[in-house]
């Protein structure tokens, strides 16, 4: 009897390595897809967000996080979590609608859009959409930011404790209102972000990294020694404006004008409340941009979205290094596959073909033994 290649004793530990592979590719492959997809919307914050939201947001989610924002008397958010429930085809209690349209047609009462425009327009500290509304014409005719600017700069000068970001902004703002003005309203947008970004600083409503950035901006923007030199006479609104607009560097506020210009942007989509909530979440202008691409294709459910995702709204939650590991665990998984199912394949026919030989040999020998019989 021929003696078998000793390739084809180890054609059932190929088959072996084939099913391991194929266990572990039926576990790799999906994660790997998944992974594929995820890095593919890394860069679409909508995208995103409608993955986020399949995950976490239901109708029992959407009923808790209203009947909330009721209790808190935050009607705009509850109104943004029933129009994310219609979208997302949730259904919600007839009378959970009623409380909240009730809710709604309170706030957005005509004594109380006055109260809210005339407090915005005096103290530049809005609640609401009606209030930015009376913050951003006070800005928008400079009595705003004279204001803030008289305020802060006559701490400034006399060396008391001042809000540099307050005074930054404020002498920014009489800048690009002189260019709302000159393009006829094409500055619109960044005059009315940067009326939500004072705003949002004098609330609190701002978070610390994006703070820290606007604060660097202003510094290269800004010549704070001429805003000194003005002395105490910069609390006279006549030589506040003029040393406002001297200070300005206009040409190195570019980032600065994209930054607020992307927060008007929200503003105008998805509303006031949606805009402090971008600068409270957002940690960069890279980041509010994406809030405002996101705000721009959902509107008024902008606010439920940022509540239910918080930062996975625009960022991935999962590390890219993670996910390029999924995928290169799925391709390795589909090699060893395919390469162990060929070797099991290849030793399997040399086995059957050896087989068959020593068949026909042990007939040869045996055909030969009956006629020397």
């Amino acid at each position: 009897m021929i003696r078998s290649h000793p390739r084809l004793a180890n054609s059932r530990l190929a088959w072996l390595g084939a099913g391991l592979f194929a266990l572990a590719a039926a576990f790799c492959v999906p994660l790997g897809l998944e992974a594929e997809q995820l890095l593919a919307a890394a860069d679409d914050p909508v995208a995103i967000a409608d993955r986020g939201l399949a995950r976490a947001f239901d109708g029992a989610a959407a009923v808790t996080e209203i009947q909330a924002a009721l209790d808190a008397n935050d009607a705009d958010l509850a109104k943004s979590f029933v129009d994310l429930a219609d979208d997302r085809g949730a259904k919600l209690p007839p009378e959970l609608r009623l409380r909240v349209a009730a809710a709604v047609e309170q706030a957005n009462s005509a004594s109380a859009a006055a109260g809210s425009f005339a407090s915005g327009l005096i103290t530049g500290e809005p609640k609401d959409m009606a209030g930015l509304a009376g913050t951003a014409l006070g800005d928008l005719f400079v009595f705003g930011d004279i204001r803030d600017a008289v305020r802060e700069g006559s701490r400034y000068a006399s060396g008391e404790s001042y809000d540099q970001l307050i005074l930054g902004l404020s002498v920014v703002g009489i800048a690009i209102t002189a260019g709302t003005y000159a393009t006829v309203g094409a500055a619109t947008p960044a005059r009315i972000g940067l009326s939500a970004v004072k705003a949002a600083r004098k609330t609190g409503r701002i978070g610390g990294q994006l703070a820290d950035w606007i604060g660097r901006s202003l510094r290269e923007i800004v010549d704070w020694s001429a805003l000194r030199r003005a002395g105490a006479a910069v609390a006279e609104p006549v030589v506040a404006v003029r040393a406002a607009r001297e200070a300005v560097k206009v040409e190195k506020a570019g980032g600065l004008v994209k930054l607020v210009s992307d927060v008007g942007r929200v503003q105008a989509k998805a509303g006031t409340q949606a805009a402090f909530d971008g600068l409270k979440l957002a940690q960069s202008p890279r980041e509010m941009s994406r809030i405002a691409v996101l705000a721009e294709k959902k509107g008024s459910k902008t606010r439920a979205i940022l509540k239910t995702l918080g930062r996975g709204a625009i960022l991935l939650s999962i590390a890219s290094f993670n996910l390029a590991a999924w995928m290169l665990g799925a391709l390795l998984t589909l090699i060893g596959f395919v390469s162990s199912t060929k070797s099991a394949v290849e030793r399997s026919t040399l086995r059957h073909l050896a087989r068959k030989k020593e068949r026909k040999l042990e007939e040869q020998y045996a055909m030969l033994a009956q006629s020397r019989a």
